[in-house]
């Protein structure tokens, strides 16, 4: 296949682009991929999934202006920050936490958030998800009642209660056709 764009050059190198407009998929040599961004110029070294890693995280520790935070060490595992910021890899999950500070602003630059949601299955999903709300309510009307937003405080209450009113009796209508009724 030749390139998108010089129609001359094989193309080896696949790129989507993805924007308000639509999806758009180019096959593009090495010299026009260059044009594009951050890839290898032709006859650079293979490109490499730490090489990657480096893109999403920063520069390469020597070319950053100030130098990583020194000091941490992971205490379960031992692992420095400066051997992850070099690896992308973490040690341990004792690691998110002692790394929560650097960490936290890459997983929502790289995923949009930092907390991971999950998939829920859809089975018994009904009570996770519903638990998750009242979670998220109860965040709220924490957050109303502190801003002294009494009347959204209350909404949130109410919605509060209907939602674990409702988890209660899906619980006993469960609880109750396993046979499980106390009898």
């Amino acid at each position: 296949m030749l390139c998108d764009d010089c129609h001359k050059n094989e193309a080896n190198i696949h790129i989507t682009q993805i924007s308000s407009e639509g999806k758009i998929d180019k096959h593009l040599c090495e010299a026009c991929a260059a044009k594009y961004g951050d890839f290898p110029p032709p006859g650079a070294k293979d490109f490499t999934v730490n090489d990657f890693l480096k893109g999403i995280f920063g520069k390469p520790v020597e070319e950053q202006e100030t130098p990583p935070p020194t000091g941490l060490v992971c205490p379960n595992c031992g692992m420095t920050f400066e051997d992850f910021a070099h690896s992308g890899k973490i040690g341990c999950s004792v690691c998110y936490d002692t790394f929560r500070r650097q960490i936290t602003p890459l997983l929502t630059r790289i995923h949009g958030a930092s907390a991971h949601s999950g998939k829920i299955p859809r089975r018994s999903g009904g009570a996770l998800v519903a638990r998750r709300e009242v979670e998220i309510l109860k965040e709220k009307l924490n957050n109303a009642v502190k801003n002294e937003e009494y009347e959204n405080a209350a909404k949130y209450r109410d919605e509060i209660r209907a939602l674990e009113k409702k988890m209660s009796e899906r619980a006993r209508a469960k609880k109750e056709a396993t046979g499980d009724a106390g009898e």
